[in-house]
């Protein structure tokens, strides 16, 4: 049997980490449905970009969307970005209805600039779930400590949530009680916590990438050779034993007095989702963290290359409850090591936020390089002769507050893009011209006309 397809058989669900407009359009995501039974699709503002930066796909849907007037690049991509869901969500309809819920799901990403602000979450998060439209929808929020009680809130209104940038096992727990509590709120209020549905996206191989580099430092420094054939046995373990000690949190969080409670008003339990499922050290098997990580309840979301490598030459088993306790060796090698995995962890979620932040950044670019094309004449042009020594720092230090995202600290009004002191309390902020009430300047215009004013302050 196809190993991708077998994978039933061992109650794991695949999702696919990739999605864009012909993949669906054409039929593709449809096949992979019938022949591998992937049952889900995952999105983030990286594969957007790819999708829509790469490609011409994009081109007529985007000149459609301005032939009634021009849109900002951010109100276009979303629109953009919710037609991809919708069209998917459909493809997907039949897995959803057949499963009574448990998978058909496609997930939709809140925007990572977001990542640090509960309200503004929260506020996306129920946009998207209304605008979309769609019951085998989950909105992505991130495992930060912002988005936690986001996350609860969410689910207090019975939206479905994809969490992702989990990364430790200490806030896979907050996360789990986060959804937990979320359902006993809805259901207090009467709600029926059937069609609510989550996945806490617990993310590996960029562990190990985090966790070799380390070791590969204390390896290089060491002079016993039985303390480097020590160091070395740890390389490529620690990602997979800290997802199978998950999985043991997860079968007690979701059982017991507290779960059979919800159970029996029609509750699902959160599955874990492996997430980063695609190797990134090529000494490593390709599809490693698919083989490893089999086991009942949970969900593996893998990158295009990586499907295709495990229907070629995947092994399957139930893996995922194999030698639990060699992984717990693994973690107390680790930290005797001096290597705080809880450190890495943390660094992670950061490193992650950052990383969508920056794909965004690309992302809005790409929209904006192909609204502009689209529009041509139609949209004014701004050209700045400089000169060869200033363009060049100019470009420079726009690359600099760009990947700082002083930019857009800026337009939230953070004052700790100058010194953090109290700026914000003299300095005054210019809002977009965008937002400005255009009726209220053109009154004061007229009032002010033949009174001879050659300035004006606010």
């Amino acid at each position: 049997m196809n190993p991708v397809k077998a994978l039933e058989n061992h109650r794991q669900a695949v999702w696919l980490d990739f999605l864009a407009r012909g993949f669906v359009a054409k039929g593709d995501l449809k096949r992979l449905i019938e022949t591998d039974g992937v049952k889900g699709v995952t999105s983030n503002p990286s594969i957007f970009e790819k999708a829509i930066g790469s490609s011409d796909e994009y081109d007529g849907a985007i000149g459609q969307a301005l032939k009634k007037g021009d849109r900002s690049v951010a109100d276009l991509f979303e629109h953009l970005a919710i037609e991809d869901i919708q069209h998917a969500a459909d493809v997907l309809r039949p897995v959803y209805d057949q499963s009574h819920g448990g998978d058909g799901f496609v997930s939709l990403e809140v925007s990572p600039y977001l990542a640090m602000d509960t309200k503004g979450t929260i506020a996306e998060a129920e946009r998207l779930w209304k605008d979309v439209h769609r019951k085998n929808l989950m909105v992505k929020v991130p495992a930060t400590p912002e988005g936690l009680p986001a996350i609860e809130y969410l689910i207090g209104e019975g939206i479905s949530i994809n969490i992702t940038l989990l990364f430790s096992q200490e806030v896979y727990r907050q996360v789990a009680e986060a959804y937990l509590k979320g359902l006993e709120k809805y259901v207090a209020k009467g709600g029926d916590p059937s069609h609510v549905a989550s996945v806490a996206s617990f993310f590996v191989s960029r562990i190990d990438s985090a966790v070799d580099k380390q070791l590969d430092e204390k390896i290089a420094r060491a002079n016993d050779p039985s303390e480097k054939e020590r160091l070395a046995a740890l390389k490529g373990k620690v990602a997979i034993a800290n997802a199978k000690l998950a999985y043991q949190d997860y079968k007690r969080l979701f059982s017991g007095a507290r779960w059979d409670k919800l159970a029996a008003k029609g509750a699902k339990p959160q599955r874990l989702l492996w997430a980063s499922t695609g190797t990134k050290n090529k000494d490593y098997s390709d599809v490693l963290y698919v083989e490893e990580l089999i086991g009942p309840d949970t969900v593996n979301t893998v990158p295009p290359a990586t499907l295709d490598a495990f229907r070629d030459h995947g092994k399957v088993r139930d893996s995922l409850e194999e030698n639990v306790e060699d992984a717990r060796r693994v973690l107390d090698e680790l930290e005797k090591s001096g290597i705080s995995l809880d450190a890495i962890t943390e660094e992670l979620v950061k490193d992650g936020v950052k990383l969508f932040a920056d794909a965004a950044d690309k992302l809005y670019g790409a929209v904006a390089h192909k609204r502009a094309t689209s529009l041509g004449g139609g949209i004014d042009h701004q050209k700045l002769a400089l000169g060869a020594t200033i363009e060049k720092a100019v470009e420079k230090s726009t690359e600099e507050w760009r990947a700082s995202a002083k930019i857009r600290r800026l337009w939230h009004k953070d004052k700790s893009v100058w010194t953090g002191d109290d700026e914000d309390k003299w300095l005054g902020w210019l809002t977009s011209a965008t937002t400005a009430d255009v009726a209220d300047y053109e009154d004061f215009a007229q009032r002010v006309k033949g009174q001879n004013f050659t300035d004006a302050s606010y």
